[in-house]
């Protein structure tokens, strides 16, 4: 009977170790999944459009240098011989503007507001419509109209993916993220705990079990007694 209990309690510390060691993993295991990145793949891609926006305004105003008369010598008169009504110097500079401030706000500075996408668009239209009705571009050929609309497109498309797709996105993510760690948190209460000492496993044979069972023997024996001392 000792061994039967002591056998009975082993099994049943067993289950228990074997509960706490279980729940534990999974709920760890559930928070490593949820967790949170450190830079959205929208925002990620609006970054990348920043960058493409640099390097198209570039490009083209390299191949216009090209081919009014090679870079060096244009060069020397957009940028040492700057005239603001002949010039695409400026427009290059504007790109680099937008770059540096979007790339400062929502890439390094992780800003979640659409201000800053706001002043660079702002700066970006202005100066290109002002630029356009004054300068003499459109006389220039091909890339005095080139330039400009580029810009201003790519100005536009930048606010459009900010406020249409970033922030809203990320908006998503955040509530989901949230939800995600309130339900973490109730999890200790959700998971199952450690086996009482009632649950789940077969006890051993009582006292009254083995009297129960040994009982017509008993009864027999008393018959007999009783049958002698007649």
């Amino acid at each position: 009977m000792d061994s039967r209990c002591s056998s009975s309690a082993d099994s049943r510390l067993t289950a228990r170790g074997m509960g706490s060691v279980n729940t534990t993993p999974i709920c760890a295991r559930s928070y490593e999944v949820g967790e949170k990145k450190c830079i959205s793949d929208v925002r990620r891609t609006f970054c990348l459009f920043v960058t493409f926006d640099l390097l198209f305004i570039t490009l083209l105003w390299i191949i216009e240098l090209n081919v009014n008369g090679g870079i060096q010598q244009q060069l020397d008169k957009e940028i040492l011989h700057y005239d603001y009504h002949a010039s695409f110097f400026d427009i290059f500079l504007l790109a680099v503007f937008r770059f540096a401030a979007l790339i400062l706000a929502y890439a390094v500075c992780k800003l979640r507001h659409w201000w800053a996408i706001a002043i660079t668009t702002a700066v970006s239209c202005a100066f290109l419509i002002i630029k356009v009705i004054l300068s003499k571009l459109l006389s220039q050929g091909a890339f005095g109209y080139l330039l400009p609309i580029v810009s201003f497109v790519l100005a536009w498309i930048e606010t459009w993916l900010l406020d249409f797709k970033v922030l809203p996105q990320e908006a998503e993510d955040e509530n989901r993220y949230q939800s995600f760690v309130d339900a973490t948190q109730r999890a200790p209460l959700m998971c199952a705990g450690p086996l009482s000492d009632g649950q789940f496993y077969s006890p051993p044979e009582s006292v009254a079990g083995q009297f129960i069972h040994t009982e017509p023997a008993v009864v027999q024996n008393i018959n007999r007694t009783a049958e002698w001392n007649i």
